[in-house]
């Protein structure tokens, strides 16, 4: 629906109304941390929060990061032969993995990659380092990573709660390929494990009530789970925004309205305003996500998430240019991240500026899952690049998008009939 046209209804009306009001009265608020993400509680925005260590590192000035037995450089790991050898170990695991969490903070995304993988080296069965990989790959949307690390963290450790709350939040983000139902089933089940292992956690709560909606199962135990999860937190933002989101699905647009409307005098930290954004954008409700996104970024101005949305409010306004400004944050502060290099290029097509978009959609397939390169070659991909240069009369340029689209897509007959229009 074009801007010009929106007539939005008396509830959203008044939400946009409560969201400006908020921000009036944030604007002398001091830079917020991101939410540091206890997920046994609190109210926040789903984070898991980073593996425990018993490191000294930032207690000790002596101890710095040559101390921490760096894998591949420097001294080489401790053996375990001994108890000197066995303490020592130890100490350089809780230092790598004390580094990896450091760096996550930092949004050092590929430092925390580098210094996680090293401690795994060291312990390949302690289900930490793999907790904290899943993290970071969940952090930067790596769907399928998070998943398979979370997995290999519960093969090692079946009784943290944590995990089975972040497999289930990864567990319903959208991919290109598999099963998806199973893995709609599996989020539910981890939920309810989580719950099972922490009965007060509100966050494993929410998750299920967003496991099941993802189900399409918008009924009563649904909701209750909402409830529960407010009941036993009454400050959670996010699960005010889901129970919201639930009531409008289920025509209950007054009581959505009121949750929705809490939900925003609740939130305080840039993650929360984020999931508010999000959750209007997904009923299409662009413009009212905008003032939401300018507290988030407010709040924190390189905030990935915020960056991404901000940039899709500006493509629904056709303000391309502006959007552009906000992918490159998001791409800067997150690189391997798939969608905003996607976004980016599909945006290049859009603006008629092939050359940067085969750019961007190139560095969208050094990143991109095996599930997600397919998608690469189509309209927004390789294969609208094809077209745009077959458009302005370059067809040596245009052979070669489409060769690369067809070498993501084989049985693409369409492209094949492109290619050969080019080259003929």
């Amino acid at each position: 629906m074009r801007p010009d046209r929106f007539n939005p209804p008396i509830f959203w009306i008044r939400m946009f109304a409560a969201c400006a009001a908020l921000m009036l009265l944030c604007v002398g608020a001091s830079l917020a941390q991101e939410a540091g993400g206890d997920l046994g509680g609190g109210a926040i925005v789903f984070r898991p929060r980073n593996p425990e260590t018993s490191s000294k590192r930032r207690t000790n000035p002596n101890r710095g990061r040559t101390n921490a037995g760096r894998v591949g450089g420097g001294r080489s790991p401790a053996r375990p032969n001994n108890p000197a050898a066995a303490a020592e170990l130890e100490e350089q695991y809780e230092d790598l993995l004390d580094e990896g969490n450091e760096a996550r903070d930092d949004r050092k995304y590929a430092q925390a990659e580098t210094a996680y993988k090293q401690a795994q080296q060291l312990k390949p069965k302690d289900w930490r380092a793999a907790y904290g990989l899943g993290n970071i790959y969940t952090d930067q949307q790596r769907w399928e990573e998070a998943d398979i690390a979370y997995r290999q963290a519960m093969s090692f450790n079946a009784l943290s709660a944590d995990t089975f709350v972040a497999l289930s939040y990864v567990l319903v983000q959208p991919r290109s390929a598999g099963n998806a139902a199973k893995r709609l089933t599996e989020s539910e089940q981890f939920a309810r494990r989580a719950i099972q292992l922490q009965p007060n956690n509100a966050i494993a709560y929410d998750r299920l009530g967003e496991a099941l909606v993802a189900r399409a199962l918008l009924n009563a135990e649904a909701e209750a789970s909402y409830r529960k999860a407010v009941e036993l937190d009454p400050q959670f933002a996010v699960a005010y925004v889901h129970l919201a989101r639930l009531m409008k699905k289920t025509n209950r647009a007054s009581d959505a309205e009121q949750n929705f409307v809490r939900a925003v005098g609740l939130a305080k930290e840039a993650p929360q305003f984020v999931l508010i954004a999000e959750a209007m954008q997904s009923e299409q409700l662009y413009i009212e996500s905008q003032p939401v996104l300018a507290r988030a970024l407010q709040l924190d101005r390189r905030n990935p998430s915020a960056n991404f949305l901000m940039a899709k409010f500006y493509i629904y306004m056709r303000q391309f240019a502006d959007a552009e400004g906000y992918l490159k944050t998001t791409i800067e502060v997150s690189p391997r991240s798939f969608a905003p290099h996607y976004v980016l290029g599909s945006l290049y097509l859009r603006m008629e500026r092939p050359e940067d978009a085969e750019r961007a959609i190139t560095r969208a397939a050094e990143v991109a899952s095996p599930n997600d390169r397919r998608q690469l070659a189509g309209s927004y991909g390789f294969g609208g690049i094809g077209d745009a240069y077959m458009k302005a009369g370059r067809k040596t340029d245009a052979v070669r998008a489409y060769e690369r689209a067809i070498s993501l897509d084989p049985s693409n007959t369409e492209l094949q009939s492109k290619l050969a229009a080019a080259r003929g």
